[in-house]
């Protein structure tokens, strides 16, 4: 019998996260053309262990942002079109009356794999809506009193049309609140669209895209972030952030306790991303309007002035002062 020493057993392969995270943002570049910010956020909720939402119009590759991401990382992924009639249990699953056995066998939803593409969530009955609260909030599943655990890692990524809003369900502030961070794709530029119509014409690229990583290297470089340094100064800022919104003449909500532990984490996989060892102001403030904005609500006047929830985030950056420390 082998015996492992009290050294191995902590030794612990270092991770390189600028590394892997720039192969996997390559990976995805094969398919979202001219969208590298949009790439890298959807990098970084992955890395910080959330969930992301993508609104935009259609045919500008939302679905399209889901499915790279899912083809990058070598693990299980279910998709699932959100429609009027989609009820709870095609979600999160459903216990059976198994007539040999006599007894109830769980027959697990969809919503149990490590990446979920819930495609035009808006679209489904706010009782479906709400299949998802648990999963996403505390990465399980509870079916009649029996707590199921969901495989980490585990993303929801939502899409959303918010112009065609005719047969929709708005998502409750609860749901938003749940979603890490939003990110709109917008139009692509000339040269992007180019390179689409030549790449998408005859084949579609997803067919080929190859997994530049699994969900062991993904765990790997999740816990690599959760080891970076975050100094007082950086969580007193954060904390002053949040606390901002909730004094802001122009919002009826302010952001929640969760919207800031979100946006430590999102800073904290920014700052890895970028191949330091420690979160600075910048990564906070890079990370404040995609975390903070989809969870605010105008007021009346603000919304009448036209004033959106990124103005006031952007506003608030501007008056908050950056704590120094380490």
């Amino acid at each position: 019998m082998t015996e492992v020493t009290p050294t191995a057993a902590r030794t612990e392969a270092p991770v390189d996260v600028a590394a892997e995270g720039a192969r996997i943002a390559a990976n995805m570049a094969r398919v979202v053309h001219g969208k590298p910010d949009v790439v890298h956020l959807a990098l970084v909720v992955l890395l910080a262990e959330g969930h992301l939402l993508v609104e935009d119009v259609p045919g500008v590759g939302k679905t399209t942002l889901a499915k790279a991401l899912a083809g990058s990382v070598d693990a299980s992924v279910r998709r699932i079109q959100f429609t009027p009639d989609l009820l709870p249990s095609d979600v999160t699953g459903v216990s059976v009356y198994d007539q040999e056995t006599r007894e109830f066998e769980f027959k697990p939803g969809a919503v149990f794999a490590n990446i979920v593409v819930a495609d035009e969530i808006n679209r489904a009955s706010p009782k479906t809506q709400s299949a998802l609260l648990e999963c996403m909030a505390e990465r399980q599943v509870t079916v009649d009193g029996v707590s199921y655990e969901l495989a980490r890692p585990f993303l929801v990524m939502a899409t959303q049309n918010p112009i065609e809003m005719e047969g929709t369900y708005p998502l409750p502030e609860a749901q938003r609140d749940r979603f890490t961070a939003r990110v709109s794709m917008g139009y692509p530029d000339r040269e992007a669209e180019l390179a689409m119509l030549d790449d998408l014409v005859t084949t579609d690229p997803l067919t080929t895209l190859t997994p530049a990583t699994d969900a062991a290297g993904v765990r790997a470089l999740v816990a690599a972030v959760g080891r970076l340094h975050v100094s007082e100064a950086v969580r007193r800022y954060v904390v002053a952030l949040v606390e901002a919104t909730r004094r802001s003449p122009d919002l009826r909500l302010g952001a929640s306790p969760r919207a800031g532990l979100q946006l430590l984490r999102t800073a904290r996989a920014t700052a890895a991303l970028a191949g330091r060892d420690h979160v600075l102001p910048d990564d906070v403030q890079t990370m404040a309007v995609p975390v903070l904005a989809h969870r605010l609500l105008l007021t009346p006047d603000a919304a009448a002035s036209r004033r959106t929830a990124e103005q006031v985030v952007t506003d608030l950056l501007r008056t908050v002062p950056v704590l120094r420390g380490r």
